[in-house]
């Protein structure tokens, strides 16, 4: 997979029927139904960097809005990609066969929160950060908090089944949903899960449709988990004399009682370009650094501090720092949120896998993906959510550079196969999409993934649910 470029049309498409175009019209008022190319092209890409036009565009207000649309996408064999706030990074959202992009941005209300069921039932075009909103005045909150968190749908989010930092503690989306509504590619309704914590009547399609990057079902609204907010939370900032002594640090820290609410890792190469980049007191010796976080009541929370500190303690430890204010968290924390930027600025085409592994394997993570460099030539920067095994490994190459740019390939080829060997998987977070469909099997074996194309045939007999995505073709017949 080289570095994503934008896909301009990248297959010829014969007009939509002018049939559908009027039963699109029907469905929806003019001013809700995008034909003009200018008005598509804002609906045609994803942070993947990629970008294909839609041939319609769709703004849809309601499930039964959801429900006809897909009909008449049915009907006419139209291809359908339903669409979030474009977050995502793998171009799960990209539209490559053309067809209709139906956008849930306009679906966006809380329906209801219910405190003494911790539930918040919310339209899937709700935003994340609407919801966390609307559960802290309730004084609890939903656990997966993604990066793009401020402006990304609870409706993607369970589309990708997206985690963030404070997975390690609470779980991804897929744990923390308990029911939703969808749309099937056949304009069936369907209702998955219920509203209580405890129910096993009938199969588990919600944790089915969650992650499925909207190729089964498109998702309407949502039924969420909510969880106490933690009275209070401590950092610490611990640096290491070399990855080795780091991830050693890890195993100890997730094998203990008290589990971190988030638990990150940099390699030295990350904690190096950070400071670079701004001043976070880190000194030269650091070869790698954790963050990390634990939470809980007032009453407990020292415990908890003293529990992790004990684990972070040992060989090749340099420095075990606590925040003690608010000004010294934000202090600990420069360093993480130095990096993304300095990444930026370093290389704006980086490759950025989110890989994970089992725990105890993260050593050999670490020390496999630095040999990759040497041998690729290839500067690899590595970091991520260490409590999960999920790193992301970022391949940083000179677009000017053609050696290095042909060497991206083959890298990340062992970066997987290195992953998979480790029993690993090779996306923590991010999804499939476009850019790791045509790997996925080789870490799925045939006979499970010819069940899923199966599968996908049950709620899509068609095919017309986000084609080309999560889920490579059947082999050829040779």
């Amino acid at each position: 997979m080289a570095i994503p470029v934008p896909l301009l049309s990248p297959a010829p498409q014969a007009p939509l029927a002018a049939a559908a175009l009027r039963e699109f019209a029907q469905i929806l008022s003019p001013e809700r139904l995008l034909l003009d190319p200018s008005e598509r092209l804002a609906y045609g890409y994803d942070n993947s960097r990629r970008v294909a036009l839609p041939q319609a565009v769709a703004l849809a207000e309601s499930a039964d809005e959801v429900k006809a649309l897909v009909g008449v996408c049915h009907t006419h064999g139209i291809p359908l990609v339903a669409r979030g706030r474009g977050t995502n990074t793998t171009g799960a959202a990209v539209p490559i066969a053309g067809g209709l992009v139906l956008s849930m941005e306009r679906m966006n209300r809380i329906l209801r929160v219910s405190p003494g069921d911790r539930l918040l039932e919310c339209e899937a075009g709700a935003l994340n950060s609407e919801a966390q909103a609307a559960a802290r005045q309730h004084g609890l909150f939903w656990a997966p908090d993604p990066s793009s968190a401020g402006y990304s749908s609870i409706g993607g989010n369970l589309a990708c089944n997206a985690g963030g930092p404070h997975a390690v503690k609470y779980g991804s989306a897929r744990d923390n949903v308990l029911g939703l509504h969808a749309i099937s590619g056949d304009g069936r309704e369907i209702q998955a899960g219920c509203y209580t914590t405890k129910g096993v009547v009938g199969y588990d399609l919600t944790r089915l449709i969650v992650g499925s990057e909207g190729t089964l079902a498109l998702i309407t609204r949502a039924a969420l988990k909510l969880l106490p907010l933690p009275q209070t939370q401590r950092l610490l900032r611990a640096t290491y004399r070399d990855v080795a002594a780091a991830t050693a640090a890890v195993a100890r820290l997730m094998a203990q009682p008290s589990t971190p609410s988030s638990l990150e890792f940099l390699d030295g190469e990350a904690t190096r370009l950070a400071q670079a980049y701004r001043d976070c007191g880190l000194s030269p010796e650091v070869g790698s650094l954790l963050l990390i976080e634990v939470d809980g009541a007032h009453d407990t929370i020292a415990a908890a501090v003293r529990a992790v500190s004990a684990a972070a303690r040992g060989d090749g430890l340099i420095e075990l720092r606590a925040a003690a204010s608010e000004a010294e968290t934000e202090l600990l924390w420069a360093v993480r949120k130095a990096l993304s930027p300095a990444l930026r600025t370093l290389a704006p085409k980086k490759v950025n896998e989110d890989v994970a592994v089992p725990v105890t394997r993260l050593p050999e993570l670490v020390e496999g993906v630095a040999a990759l460099s040497r041998t690729h030539a290839i500067r690899i920067v590595t970091f991520g959510h260490a409590g999960n095994g999920n790193l992301h490994v970022n391949l940083l190459a000179d677009p000017d550079d053609p050696a290095q740019m042909a060497a991206i390939t083959p890298c990340l080829d062992d970066v997987f196969r290195l992953v998979l060997s480790l029993e690993g998987t090779l996306s923590g977070e991010h999804g499939v999409g476009i850019e790791k469909r045509d790997y996925v099997a080789w870490e799925i074996p045939e006979t499970t993934l010819a069940l899923m194309r199966e599968l996908k045939r049950v709620f899509d007999p068609k095919g017309i649910l986000n084609p080309g995505k999560a889920i490579p073709p059947a082999p050829q017949a040779s």
